[in-house]
């Protein structure tokens, strides 16, 4: 099974000092993913994140109910966290935030390593296109919150 990465970078006009702390609520990503995955998250709030914190959500991939489980395995505000999938639909999903201080704002990079079933086709066709709308959608999502 081959690892994939993606990387999407965003600029916000506000500081890390500001930006960050919207992700450090993970109840924020219901607002920021598309409304197609049904995305939720169960552990119950509030939830202190640190290394070693672990999040279930709940989605639907292509009508398929998923439940998903995420441990934090790096923390560093303003500047960085690591998510890394422990269970989901993904052999391995590692989600690295960056928050780096750019122009009087923050230049925000996502870059995810991961690895799925299926082969090629099934990354061409299915999961790639997924990844890329999922990413899209977040970065319209922060623009407006963040510009207001």
């Amino acid at each position: 099974m081959q690892s994939q990465q993606f990387t999407a970078e965003l600029w916000l006009p506000q500081p890390p000092e500001e930006v960050f702390p919207f992700f450090a609520d993970a109840f924020n990503l219901e607002e920021i993913t598309p409304p197609w995955l049904r995305f939720r998250v169960l552990t119950p709030g509030p939830i202190p994140m640190a290394p070693g914190t672990v999040i279930d959500y709940r989605l639907r991939l292509h009508g398929v109910p998923i439940r998903w489980r995420s441990e934090i395995t790096a923390w560093e505000p303003p500047h960085r966290f690591v998510d890394e999938q422990r269970k989901g639909p993904y052999h391995l999903w590692r989600h690295e935030h960056l928050f780096e201080p750019q122009a009087g704002g923050t230049r925000c990079v996502d870059h995810v390593d991961y690895a799925h079933r299926g082969g090629r086709l099934i990354h061409r066709f299915l999961v790639r296109p997924d990844v890329e709308a999922i990413f899209r959608f977040r970065q319209e999502r922060l623009r407006e919150r963040f510009a207001r």
